[in-house]
């Protein structure tokens, strides 16, 4: 009996102390500065905007309603090589890919993305700031982000074809992390990477970019005033500061996220997949064609209905997009129209 006592005794100290190893692991694993954008959850299919990989283009007939955008093949059927070296005939498709996923956040190594982990002993060096006074210009915001490779079709089995994948990834990968780069936190660096900023910094150039927002409210920004972010403000220098009078933080997040796409493509790292040229594979292009991707939110609030251009003015999309704490770090889903050439 008091082997049976002294057995139960022991029981019952070791499950206490597994509830207690249990709890502070659970709760090292919590950081309240950095939220979890559940993206590995049923949110994965629920606040993914499905609609948007539409319209289908399949030999120039289109299956579905959306944005084409404006340096789409207008070719039918196409040439290219196959593994031999031979010409293959194919006929063209396009649609909207969703290929990236960029979470721009306040707190330096904080991931939404991956379940609201920190990645970096790292805890104050570059910190992030939204700033807080709306009215005053001198005031400028910072965020960092992570770029990550998110070919949710591919991943799926929903749609695959090998020159339908111009970079050739398969799977959820991070690509780039800002808090590595010393031109994301410095204009002044910033401008030796990219010297034509001092071509954009004058009246007229900053004028022109009125052009692009009125085109970008259609859907439809102008690709030539590359400089350009529409609505969002000035595309350079590819930095992630700006003015809190900028407006609301989807507006300033999602001007982040194109620069941050901008300064890729600058870099050779970013592809050109829409068009004649990229039928055959993408190409790298060294200035961002805006006309070829679209954004949606996915967190903190989804945008499970539409996406939208590149420059598109927050008041169609953004309101209620965004609340004070865990809400002022944003994650995005980067649409992208592919253009390939199937063979037959």
């Amino acid at each position: 009996m008091n082997r049976m006592l002294s057995k139960g005794l022991l029981l019952w100290v070791l499950l206490n102390l597994a509830v207690v190893c249990h709890a502070e692991t659970v709760n090292k694993s919590i950081d309240p500065l950095c939220a979890d954008a559940e993206l590995w959850s049923g949110k994965l299919v629920s606040d993914i905007c499905w609609n948007c990989l539409f319209p289908i283009r399949a030999a120039g007939a289109s299956l579905g309603g959306g944005n084409v955008p404006s340096i789409a093949t207008d070719q039918k059927f196409c040439f290219c090589n196959d593994p031999l070296g031979l010409p293959q005939l194919g006929m063209t498709v396009g649609l909207w890919n969703p290929a990236r996923l960029i979470e721009v956040v306040r707190n330096p190594w904080c991931s939404p993305a991956l379940g609201g982990i920190t990645f970096s002993a790292s805890q104050v060096r570059l910190i992030a700031t939204t700033g807080k006074a709306d009215f005053d210009a001198s005031e400028m915001s910072f965020f960092n982000y992570h770029y990550f490779a998110f070919p949710l079709t591919i991943m799926l089995d929903l749609f695959w074809d090998d020159r339908c994948n111009a970079d050739g990834y398969r799977d959820f990968d991070l690509l780039y992390v800002s808090e590595l780069d010393p031109t994301w936190n410095s204009d002044l660096l910033a401008f030796f990477t990219s010297p034509e900023t001092a071509l954009f910094a004058n009246p007229a150039a900053i004028a022109a970019c009125v052009a692009d927002a009125a085109a970008a409210a259609t859907g439809k920004p102008i690709d030539a005033l590359f400089w350009c972010a529409g609505a969002w403000g000035h595309l350079y220098p590819l930095s992630g500061i700006s003015p809190t009078s900028y407006g609301t933080d989807p507006r300033i997040t999602s001007l982040l996220a194109t620069r941050a796409t901008a300064a890729l493509h600058r870099r050779g790292l970013a592809w050109k997949t829409a068009g004649n040229d990229a039928l055959c594979g993408g190409m790298i292009y060294p200035f961002i064609p805006k006309s070829q991707y679209r954004l949606s939110l996915f967190y903190p609030v989804a945008e499970t209905d539409s996406n939208h251009a590149i420059g598109e003015t927050t008041f169609t999309w953004g309101a209620g997009r965004s609340y004070p704490g865990p809400g002022e770090d944003h994650l995005y889903i980067l649409w992208r129209w592919q253009d390939c050439c199937v063979g037959l």
